[in-house]
């Protein structure tokens, strides 16, 4: 077993030697003067011996320090190359991550930079469905529910709420001040809703109501994006437009009395589960999720005052 000094105490008295400073060193390291003078001292109580004429300015070694400064700045300075050689020549990972094209969008990709800082060597690839995952080509894909799914292994990471959203400019021009109001409304419907408009009408005790028009889209973002153009009301998950409803762009004409709650899950394909890339992957999705809950409270809280 190798019997090595305290490793920081040795970085200090390397760069303090090299400077011929402990002012130097200390801006180096970024470290206060004081740090690196304690660290050379422990470096001495360990060896039982002075590295530093402290008598000498500038600062000047002992015969032990000038055999100690020949000895440790090339060690130091191979394991900087050997570290940057595997930094550049690091293998990469990649994973692969299936989601609906909406979460896709306006919640996933802005937030994958922060994966990225977190796993620098793994490569995240992103395909887009709705429908049921595809085990042969992704390891991870992200679904939302209403309860916890048992075919597969299921990480709940996100609770989303489900509301009517439009724009604002409609519910000052319209009166959308009641559900019942949707009847000169136009309702905007999208394939794979989470919530069917029926669905909602039946929680609002208007379960015949009959809105004026129904625009119906292929993908969620795209009938946002018609409810933030003036074309009607969507349901939408406020998770997804919550900086519009923040800025004004779009708003919840009812509130948020009348919300349902249901879950996105992390689907883990057979064979991958603990695997340590998507056990960290898991991880990052639960942290982000945990702040967009806690950002959403705020917001819903603010929705039901203003209701």
């Amino acid at each position: 077993m190798r019997k090595l000094p305290p490793l920081n105490a040795v970085r200090a008295f390397e760069a303090a030697a090299r400077h011929v400073s402990m002012s130097e060193a200390a801006r180096e390291l970024g470290v206060t003067h004081g740090a690196i003078s304690k660290q050379v001292a422990a470096l001495e109580e360990w060896l039982g011996t002075a590295v530093f004429e402290r008598s000498l300015a500038p600062l000047g070694l002992t015969s032990a320090g000038r055999t100690l400064l020949a000895a440790v700045t090339p060690a130091l300075d191979r394991i900087s190359v050997a570290a940057s050689y595997l930094q550049e020549h690091r293998e990469t990972r990649a994973l692969s991550v299936n989601a609906p094209p909406t979460i896709m969008i306006r919640w996933l990709i802005p937030r994958l930079s922060n994966f990225h800082r977190r796993l620098p060597g793994v490569e995240v690839k992103l395909t887009t469905s709705a429908g049921p995952p595809n085990f042969d080509i992704d390891q991870v894909a992200i679904r939302g529910a209403f309860r916890q799914p048992e075919e597969q292994v299921a990480m709940p990471f996100m609770t989303e709420t489900i509301l009517p959203i439009c724009h604002p400019d409609l519910l000052e021009s319209a009166q959308l001040q009641r559900p019942e109001n949707l009847r000169q409304q136009t309702v905007l419907s999208y394939r794979n809703e989470p919530l069917p408009w029926a669905e909602w009408l039946a929680l609002a005790q208007q379960p015949l109501l009959r809105p004026a028009h129904v625009l119906q889209f292929e993908q969620m973002y795209l009938a946002i994006q018609a409810a933030a153009e003036g074309l009607g009301v969507v349901l939408a998950p406020l998770s997804m437009v919550a900086d519009d409803v923040i800025t004004g762009k779009l708003c919840a004409p009812f509130g948020a009395e009348l919300a349902r709650k249901r879950q996105y899950f992390a689907l883990i394909a057979p064979g991958w589960h603990g695997d340590p890339v998507i056990e960290n992957f898991t991880q990052w999705l639960r942290k982000e999720g945990e702040d967009t809950e806690r950002s959403l409270a705020q917001l819903l809280h603010a929705l039901k005052r203003s209701a």
